[in-house]
């Protein structure tokens, strides 16, 4: 049996800038652990896999190809694979969100330019 809590893990680097924890890897899918503070967001990307956003704490927005709607905590949010997402934190409030990617991702993640 493995337990996994992310207050024991280290910090997962990434391109965001914001907290991140790898609770899972393996061949068959990836799960992090996200804490977005207040004004932070992630960049919007492209995964060459199937994602699932489950809200633990908060109210980020959730962008999802061009839908852009307010999640709140125990929400689940599903983006198909190769389409634009991003979770953006406009609260005044800690958000906490488990990223659910599966099968684990391949190839690299693209990155959109927003402007």
């Amino acid at each position: 049996m493995v337990i996994n809590n992310y207050h024991n893990l280290p910090k997962a680097a990434n391109p965001h800038g914001i907290q991140s924890y790898k609770l899972h890897d393996s061949q068959h899918a990836q799960i992090m652990h996200l804490i977005l503070m207040p004004g932070e967001e992630l960049k919007p990307h492209i995964t060459p896999v199937d994602v699932v956003f489950y809200v633990l704490e908060g109210t980020p927005t959730i962008l999802v190809g061009a839908e852009k709607q307010l999640a709140v905590k125990d929400d689940l949010v599903e983006s198909s694979k190769d389409i634009v997402h991003c979770i953006y934190n406009y609260s005044e409030t800690k958000v906490r969100v488990l990223v659910m990617k599966t099968p684990k991702p391949v190839s690299a993640t693209k990155f959109v330019n927003n402007s």
